[in-house]
């Protein structure tokens, strides 16, 4: 207990599903969190409780939010949990706003949080944890661009990382890929949506898809790359925690030191 004592922790959207998770187990860990959120009342019984946590309610997506609190509180770790519902339909069914989602909502997010980071830029020893999705490696036909965007969100990660040690700024980048969990607002529609697809019921689908992620696995799994005992990188996230994405070779540290090629 107390791993993060004395850090201070931006958790953008934070006040529901695998983002609440993650929030409890920084504060767990003795962390204080800056709880954002577009919708900061489902968090105000947590802020009376704890007084390590700051309400900000933003949307993380406009340009101007991340450098303000990333100025204002000079965070040792930041989670980029929050995310857009896609538009659970098949692809021909899809206009391009409703394709295009996530790209205009988690991708810009992800863009303009990591670029902050990089300019200000945050201190040595930082974390950044971005929360992709289980669909940048599986696919996702009911849901428009969105496993577009989340593989995007995975590359981004990566392409901070490599910067940071281009310029020797010790911050560390890591991507979490959880798999479709019933317990989050999203992953209930979803589950709902493939199981009509596939002609089933939601409890025969739920059966193939295995012990679910819950708030309590992200909020670990956040927990060991924020101290550093899960070396930096892209993972999937499973009910067992950390696993390495399909094919991927072993995660190794990210060292500040490094110098990275281009993969082709």
């Amino acid at each position: 207990m107390n791993q993060l004592a004395d850090k201070v922790a931006i958790v953008v959207g934070a006040s529901r599903g695998l983002g609440k998770g993650v929030t409890d187990a920084f504060l767990a860990e003795g962390a204080s969190v800056v709880a954002v959120a577009r919708d900061t009342n489902p968090l105000k019984e947590l802020a009376a409780r704890h007084k390590k946590v700051e309400l900000e309610a933003a949307d993380a997506s406009d340009a101007p939010v991340p450098g303000r609190l990333l100025r204002q509180y000079r965070p040792d770790l930041v989670a980029l949990v929050a995310g857009a519902a896609p538009s659970l339909h098949p692809l021909h069914e899809q206009t391009w706003e409703s394709f295009s989602t996530n790209w205009n909502t988690d991708v810009r997010m992800t863009f303009n949080w990591l670029r902050e980071v990089l300019l200000l830029p945050l201190g040595p020893g930082s974390h950044v944890i971005v929360m992709s999705s289980g669909a940048a490696v599986m696919g996702s036909p009911l849901s428009g661009g969105y496993a577009g965007a989340k593989a995007t969100q995975r590359f981004m990660a990566d392409y901070a990382a490599q910067e940071a040690r281009r310029g020797e700024l010790q911050i560390t980048f890591s991507a979490v890929m959880p798999r479709l969990t019933p317990l989050t607002g999203l992953g209930s529609a979803a589950t709902a949506a493939y199981a009509a697809r596939m002609g089933i019921t939601e409890a025969e689908y739920l059966q193939q898809l295995g012990k679910p992620v819950t708030p309590e696995t992200a909020g670990r799994a956040f927990v060991s790359l924020a101290t550093g005992e899960a070396p930096a990188g892209a993972y999937m996230l499973t009910a067992d925690g950390l696993q390495p994405p399909p094919g991927a070779a072993p995660v190794q540290r990210q060292e500040s030191s490094a110098v990275l090629k281009p993969a082709h």
